[in-house]
């Protein structure tokens, strides 16, 4: 992407000044090269969201900010509610709430290096992975609604996880407001069987070393060091999400045109906040977020078991799990006074800085976690929130590397089962069902997330903490 299109006001924040429809600017959050790295649809989406009703501020790009639907990958924006703001279910994504949590483990590299083999044969057999995959659990529609509405509670009530987990989680593991009467058969049908599973594409399941520590205060805050063990699991709300995604946008577009709502492009359909169907979106988004919730407690409860049969001394204790495909109402200062607004994060982790009142007071003098995720055998991030990232982006961040090529192209370029061979070869085991999903999912598909975290700590968006590399990688 062409530099000059924006105004550069510091080495790492673009801004697009306000032109014909647009109601605020557009930032982007990049260092140079990531920015010329970016396909042209970044600007040309973060253009067309500036100019949707309500917005307030600007329209922000994170660093791994690529091509989405409507909305760009790595986007965020806030709606005001009284200025006629929306709701926009592609301002939310397919995969709702697709998140990451991580666990700290107790263990050292040489405790995993020994049974690094059956550890990874183990947890492949564990956890379903995979396009379709299915888990033990099966729920009836009672039981279906109850997940809807108790999130991560509720699967902590049968028996998944430990009470300590909920405080560690964003909501504490029950999103408020969720309506599961909102939510389509369809989509809950295609829920039936998928809890406690990955899924497929960039979800994983990873055993990773804390490789380096940039801030030891909070790494020690956060209960890491350096030569430590962690587990983290991405992944998100399944089938039902992407359903629930596709069946709004489809009666947003539907609704727009017949209340003469003229958008720049299709893939923005949105509804006033306070109309009916935004009303049915919250309502149908909330529990979608309390399915992807109730969804990693189960995962993270099946990896429990998994550390105990192979790892007796091992204690997983969760250190956070955050989403980043979300709208959340939050309380942000907008023309110098505080209100609550409507902000959706696409691609993009809630990054709340220290004595944020929603954090749990163990984390508080440091700073939320940030957990960013790296492709399949690179690096991975733990970050921190700041006191700065609130006036810069409504407290968020970047969440990942960001793809540098479709899956398409991926697969043309590598074989999976040479991928599996490349990374043995450095130390680290990949488990999947799927060589073609490996080959999608391969390092080089994706952006150098080193250099979207570096950016992101250099914008101010929050702070590194401490570098991961994986040991062992369940790919969906």
């Amino acid at each position: 992407m062409e530099l000059s299109r924006f105004h550069k006001v510091s080495d790492f924040e673009w801004r697009i000044e306000p032109t014909g429809k647009m109601r605020v600017p557009g930032v982007l959050y990049a260092d140079e090269d990531l920015v010329r790295d970016m396909d042209t649809k970044v600007y040309e989406q973060m253009t067309n969201v500036a100019t949707l009703p309500g917005i307030v501020r600007a329209s922000y790009a994170m660093p791994d900010a690529h091509w989405g639907y409507g909305f760009p990958i790595g986007g965020v924006a806030a709606f005001d509610p009284d200025e006629g703001g929306v709701i926009s279910a592609g301002g939310v994504g397919f995969d709702i709430s697709c998140g990451v949590r991580t666990f700290t483990t107790g263990l050292a590299e040489a405790d995993i290096l020994k049974k690094q083999t059956v550890l990874a044969d183990d947890l492949i057999r564990s956890v379903p992975a995979g396009l379709g995959s299915r888990g033990d659990i099966v729920l009836a529609p009672d039981e279906m609604d109850a997940m809807l509405e108790g999130g991560a509670a509720w699967a902590l009530a049968e028996g998944y996880g430990v009470e300590e987990d909920l405080e560690r989680i964003e909501e504490r593991g029950k999103m408020a407001g969720a309506r599961p009467e909102y939510i389509s058969d369809k989509a809950k049908t295609r829920q039936r069987e998928e809890m406690g599973t990955l899924g497929s594409g960039n979800h994983y399941l990873e055993v990773q070393k804390v490789d380096k520590v940039f801030d030891r205060r909070i790494a020690a805050g956060f209960g890491i060091g350096e030569g430590d063990i962690v587990v983290t699991i991405h992944c998100g709300s399944r089938g039902l999400g992407h359903q629930i995604g596709t069946e709004f946008l489809r009666d947003m577009a539907v609704f727009d045109g017949e209340i003469g709502l003229h958008l720049p492009d299709r893939e923005l359909a949105c509804a006033p906040i306070s109309s009916a169907i935004g009303q049915k979106y919250l309502g149908a988004m909330r529990a979608a977020i309390n399915c992807a919730l109730a969804n990693r407690q189960i995962i993270g409860h099946l990896t429990r078991k998994v550390f105990a049969r192979r790892l007796p001394k091992a204690e997983l204790k969760l250190l956070f799990d955050v989403s980043h495909n979300t709208c959340k109402v939050e309380r942000h200062r907008i023309d110098g006074a505080s209100k609550d607004v409507y902000v959706h994060r696409k691609g993009a982790t809630r990054a709340f800085g220290p004595d944020n009142e929603t954090l749990p007071e163990s984390l508080k003098p440091f700073g939320q976690p940030v957990l960013i995720g790296g492709s399949m055998g690179t690096n991975s991030y733990i970050l921190a929130g700041t006191r700065e990232s609130e006036a810069r982006a409504f407290s968020s961040a970047c969440h990942g590397a960001g793809r540098s090529m479709s899956r398409r192209q991926a697969s043309k370029r590598w074989q999976g089962r040479a991928v599996v061979n490349e990374l043995k070869g450095r130390g680290i085991l990949i488990r999947s069902p799927s060589m073609r999903g490996v080959a999608e999912e391969a390092p080089g598909a994706y952006k150098d997330v080193t250099g979207v975290v570096d950016a992101a700590d250099g914008a101010g968006l929050a702070k590194k903490v401490a570098r991961l590399v994986p040991l062992v990688c369940i790919k969906g």
